[in-house]
């Protein structure tokens, strides 16, 4: 077998291990290998568990002697983010405050329950901020998660340990949450897909403490994989009281039926929401995406959105669930937690009931405004950020007028006040100086319940524009 195994996407690393010509517990003693060698430079995963793994590579390799395997992701190597439980190990959430013997960790979240219902080979617990609580990946338990473009800037967060693992190749796939952007910041900093599903899509368990801005999903290196890993993780579980339905038709059989172009497809193409400000190779880099849309033959139009920007609401909901979180450790563990979110908390504090009303208010005046415009439009598109990676361990670029991280990502938490599906795809790299080639992203935004709709102009996308994007980190 050759070396590169690893950077396959899962559905070749699938027909290779149907066909014999690879074998489930080669590719994972190479994504072991991998860590072992790379892991320290990028700090993605903060637990791995070989003998597990092989374990779960051997008993795939079985089935598909057998040719019995169990599904769509049998054998393919997959990372946790270490916010969702995972039976047998401890899930830490990136805090001090939690120890590895304070619970029994018997327990798999939903989206696990699945990866392994599914055959998937579970390598490992990969980085989070404590609680997820930011767009950079960094904690007092763990340390500074890096980018495999540039180790001197940050992988994005807070499922920087999920970007940073499947772009540098330790990971094949990855489960990532997004309650601001979590998923679509490190995607789009590390040069990889990353999907945010329509919210209740991908069951959570334990309810969040974020409530309904909190989504789980797919973390990948390319649309396909995108697409199968979404069947895998969606339906109902009876631990969520708001799961949707299990879908009756899987989406990549979907996206398999559809023509590659866009022919028909109404897209809004927003550069800015109406408050944002993008760096000039973002904006250029976003622009060329576009064009690309249109060339599929999408029917592509500007829109000047004006919007708002709702941060104030999105903080109130954010922040007081963030100290609820805190509180529940008692009254030492403010003195014990991640010193930006003390300070954030201090700043976001003393809301009211009718503070959470007006905040719920607006999302729902959002969720209105949305609804009208995907009358208009199938899917709107922006930048997914409007930077490139920043300098790594801070929580803010340099010379940021917010100490927020929502200053600097305005275009992803819009879309969890209102639970549409939202995709990044990599739409390029920065060719500037300063930028030094790393990835931009293109953010593509679809109607509630119509996430089959953004795969499709993703997959789309990715089959003209797809570039050698993770060539500069193999």
């Amino acid at each position: 077998m050759e070396t590169t195994a690893r950077w396959l996407s899962a559905a070749d690393l699938v027909s290779g291990f149907s066909s014999g010509e690879l074998s489930p517990v080669e590719v994972a003693s190479e994504h072991l290998d991998a860590i072992g060698a790379g892991n320290a430079a990028i700090n993605a995963y903060c637990l791995v568990d070989a003998d597990s793994a092989l374990a779960d590579a051997r008993a795939s390799a079985q089935r598909y002697v057998t040719g019995r395997p169990l599904g769509p992701l049998d054998g393919v190597p997959v990372s946790i983010k270490d916010l969702l439980l995972t039976a047998g190990w401890p899930t830490l959430r990136g805090s001090e405050l939690i120890e590895p013997d304070d619970l029994d960790w018997d327990v798999d979240a939903p989206a696990v329950a699945r990866l392994r219902e599914a055959g998937a080979v579970l390598l490992g617990k990969v980085t989070t901020p404590e609680f997820g609580w930011k767009g950079v990946t960094d904690s007092l338990r763990c340390g500074v998660t890096r980018n495999p473009w540039n180790t001197d800037r940050t992988s994005g967060g807070s499922s920087g340990g999920s970007g940073a693992a499947v772009a540098a190749g330790l990971s094949t796939l990855s489960v990532g949450t997004d309650g601001g952007g979590s998923i679509r910041i490190p995607a789009s900093f590390c040069g990889i897909v990353g999907f945010k599903p329509t919210y209740g899509r991908i069951p959570l368990y334990p309810a969040s403490p974020f409530g309904t801005l909190a989504h789980a999903g797919p973390m990948t290196r390319t649309v396909g994989d995108c697409a199968t890993m979404l069947d895998v993780l969606s339906g109902f579980d009876s631990r969520d009281w708001s799961a949707m339905p299990t879908p009756t038709q899987r989406t990549s059989d979907l996206l398999a039926q559809v023509p590659p172009d866009l022919a028909g497809v109404r897209i809004g193409y927003s550069p800015t929401l109406g408050y944002g400000s993008n760096d000039p190779a973002v904006q250029r880099n976003t622009d060329a995406a576009v064009e690309v849309l249109r060339d599929l033959g999408a029917d592509v139009t500007v829109v000047d959105l004006e919007w708002e920007d709702p941060a104030w609401a999105y903080h109130i909901l954010w922040f007081s669930g963030a100290e609820m979180v805190v509180r529940a450790f008692g009254p030492g563990g403010m003195a014990k937690i991640d010193p930006g979110l003390r300070q954030a908390l201090l700043r976001h504090s003393g809301f009211t009931a009718a503070d959470y009303l007006d905040a719920t208010a607006l999302r729902m005046s959002m969720g209105v405004e949305t609804g009208k415009l995907h009358e208009e439009f199938d899917v709107l598109v922006t930048p997914t950020m409007p930077t490139v990676a920043f300098e790594a361990g801070v929580d803010v670029p340099a010379h940021s007028e917010s100490s927020d991280w929502t200053s600097w990502t305005p275009y992803s938490y819009p879309f969890n006040l209102t639970g549409q599906p939202a995709i990044t795809v990599p739409s390029g790299f920065d060719d500037t100086d300063d930028g030094a080639g790393l990835p931009t992203g293109l953010q593509i935004v679809g109607a509630r319940h119509h996430d089959n709709m953004v795969l499709r102009v993703a997959a789309a996308y990715e089959s003209v524009a797809r570039s050698a994007t993770l060539e500069g980190v193999r």
